[in-house]
């Protein structure tokens, strides 16, 4: 018997042209107005339709043919505008072709979109796992914007000096000299 091998797309729904939040008087941070919550409107069997419209309009009759078979979305997120869709490995560039050429989302919402796909795994296992570290990522990238840290870099490299354990001045004296190194080579 014959394993149907399949490939699973990690893709994001942005919203470009959202609008600020205001709660208590305070603006969302712009990290989350771009990567907002999707409308509870928008369920999986719109977004599988969404999907099949658009390869239905790229590649015809051929394109149905060949994804249709497994197309379909293992995990949808709408707080985090975030789904895992399932296709067949031979053609899951179609599907995101068809994610590609979405500018809005349908009936009743019409909200202009973006969807990015962000990963392309053979497993789900990975594809999960992409998920959760993107979900993180943001989370953090927004308390950061709300408490007005502005130098990441810095943090990033004092966080990478407090885990391995070593004298501060060390790794910012290599740091130093990486980019001395740089701006010599140019």
């Amino acid at each position: 018997m014959v394993r149907v091998k399949n490939r699973y797309l990690v893709a994001n729904i942005l919203y470009p042209a959202a609008t600020s939040v205001v709660k208590d008087g305070k603006s969302a941070p712009s990290i989350m107005q771009f990567h907002a919550p999707t409308p509870d409107s928008l369920h999986t069997g719109q977004l599988i339709r969404l999907i099949r419209d658009g390869i239905e309009n790229l590649f015809g009759d051929y394109g149905m043919g060949m994804v249709n078979r497994t197309l379909k979305v293992i995990y949808w997120s709408p707080p985090t505008s975030t789904a895992i869709i399932r296709c067949p490995r031979e053609h899951y560039q179609m599907v995101w072709a068809a994610l590609t050429f979405v500018t809005k989302l349908p009936h009743p919402n019409h909200t202009p979109v973006v969807i990015k796909v962000v990963r392309v795994s053979g497993t789900i296992r990975k594809a999960e796992e992409e998920v959760i570290r993107r979900a993180k990522g943001i989370i953090r990238r927004a308390k950061e914007a709300e408490a007005g840290k502005k130098d990441t870099m810095m943090n990033s490299v004092v966080q990478a000096v407090e885990k391995r354990d070593e004298p501060r001045e060390t790794v910012l004296a290599d740091v130093d000299m990486d980019e001395d190194d740089e701006s010599e080579s140019a």
